[in-house]
């Protein structure tokens, strides 16, 4: 037994040794200066201040983005409203149809470009963007071109109605996918849009800004504004806007249904997440580890429905830990335009100052911890992946979302037990099931709260499937048939 162990450790070490595979950045092209996205061309900040966006990876500039203020907000919401009256809400179904499948082509034209952007600018490896994001993002640009058309069928019996100007705010960990996610069926169901990015990662938004200007879309019909908290609050506080989208955090999330109590705008929020992946002993484990290590480690932990949380059944618990730290053992950190990197970086030196402080935090309070023994690069902000153990139900680490690569494992004996334990959180977001009974499948899904919940899988998406959470997990949903209504009025 002891020398089947040794070959795994050195075939793991063996394959840090990699030779370096990077991706070019010769395809990105990238300005020195952005400015706003307001009325379908690109225009100074009122405030003529700009801030910079940086490489996580390597802490250097990548350009200078507009700073848009309260007066640039009322005037993105004008050009949305006056495309709205005028043009959008007269345009034929059949022809919204084909202004959106042109962004999706485009954006197929130019994913490697855009993939390589979101690894520059968010610090997630390379493979990730490529093979999820860019064509994530296309897929949902494409399915909501087909609903465009078809939303009688979509609300049988009903008439639905276009709303108005939506104001939407993405977070920082899936910039291009977040905005497709929020422009896509605001475009189908006759709306307008004025969309505000992260302020860390508003390079692919303005990139889009661009694909939208080619492919003619009417003035003012999609308006990207840039900048930080106040520019997200001059949106939500316009009077002129019809319904708030929101992704982020809980706290923010609790702050802007506060601001729009009283009034008539609708609003969907998808809020924090500290999602339960649970193993039983009849899973297969192999299968099992591999989705436990891409529900955490794989995007940086940097998904608001990262499996933060691990239940593993006693009877396997040893086996199930030996199998992921060995795992582990063979993930690569570092350089996130290279081909080989399983972890990137950190999106920023704030987020990495969050993930530090419940590294400590969770040894404090007397949890186990365990990181992989890999390099990280000395600049940039990088973190090794983290498991706890021996942690307790009461801890900030299996209670509070840290939104970075760390895991916090417990073990228990039943499936109530499991319940209970999964469901013991604010949140209510997603969860993950392992085992090899349908029955037990079926039993845990529906009782466990969580809004997405997967079965011998993780962390996967289609634009057909609805996405949403419960509790502080926030409410409304986003893709599929559900991602279509809170753009309406049914």
């Amino acid at each position: 037994m002891a020398s089947k162990k040794n070959t795994i450790k050195l075939q793991f070490n063996s394959s840090r040794n990699l030779a370096p595979a990077p991706e070019s950045k010769s395809v990105a092209k990238i300005a020195d200066k952005y400015d706003l996205f307001i009325n379908g061309k690109f225009e100074k900040p009122s405030s003529k201040k700009y801030f910079n966006t940086i490489n996580p990876a390597n802490e250097e500039k990548l350009s200078s983005i507009a700073e848009g203020n309260g007066a640039d907000v009322n005037k993105a919401v004008v050009a949305a409203r006056n495309a709205y009256e005028k043009i959008w809400k007269k345009t034929s179904a059949k022809e919204r149809s084909k202004y959106i499948y042109r962004i999706a082509r485009m954006i197929q034209e130019r994913a490697r470009e855009l993939a390589v952007i979101e690894t520059l600018d968010g610090g997630k490896s390379i493979r990730e963007s490529r093979d999820f994001d860019v064509p994530t993002a296309a897929n949902h640009f494409f399915y909501y071109a087909g609903w465009a058309d078809k939303l009688e069928y979509a609300f049988p019996n009903r008439k639905p109605q276009s709303l108005g100007v939506a104001g939407q705010i993405i977070p920082w960990n899936f910039p291009l996918l977040m905005a497709a996610w929020k422009i896509a069926p605001a475009l189908a169901t006759g709306n307008t849009v004025v969309l505000k990015p992260a302020e860390t990662t508003p390079l692919t938004a303005l990139k889009l800004a661009e694909i939208i200007q080619e492919a003619d879309l009417p003035p003012g019909v999609v308006n990207i504004i840039t900048g930080a908290g106040a520019t997200g609050a001059a949106l939500v506080n316009h009077p002129d806007i019809n319904k708030i989208a929101f992704t982020g955090s809980t706290d923010v999330g609790k702050i802007i249904q506060k601001a729009i109590a009283g009034t008539n705008k609708k609003a969907t929020l998808e809020l924090g997440g500290k999602a339960a992946n649970i193993i039983f002993d009849d899973a297969p484990l192999d299968q099992a580890v591999e989705g436990v290590i891409n529900g955490i480690f794989f995007n940086q932990g940097h998904v608001c429905c990262a499996g933060s949380r691990l239940f593993v059944q006693e009877s396997v618990y040893k086996i199930v830990l030996q199998k992921l730290k060995d795992r582990m053992e063979s993930l690569i950190v570092g350089d996130p335009l290279d081909k080989n990197t399983d972890i990137g970086a950190i999106n920023s030196k704030q987020q990495l100052d969050v993930i530090q402080k419940y590294l400590k935090i969770g040894q404090q309070e007397g949890a186990d911890m365990f990181q992989s023994s890999c390099n990280i690069p000395k600049k940039g902000f990088y973190c090794r992946p983290t498991i706890f153990t021996n942690v307790a139900q009461s801890n900030r680490i299996a209670q509070e979302e840290i939104f970075g690569p760390v895991l916090a494992i417990q073990t228990f004996r039943t499936e109530d037990e499991a319940i209970e334990k999964a469901n013991n959180t604010p949140f209510g977001l997603s969860a993950g099931v392992w085992t090899d009974k349908g029955s037990k499948i079926f039993n845990m899904t529906s009782k466990l709260r969580a809004g997405v919940i997967w079965a011998n899988t993780y962390n996967k998406f289609d634009p057909t499937s609805p996405f949403g959470g419960y509790k502080e997990s926030g409410f409304g949903r986003e893709g599929g048939l559900h991602g279509l209504e809170g753009y309406l009025k049914v």
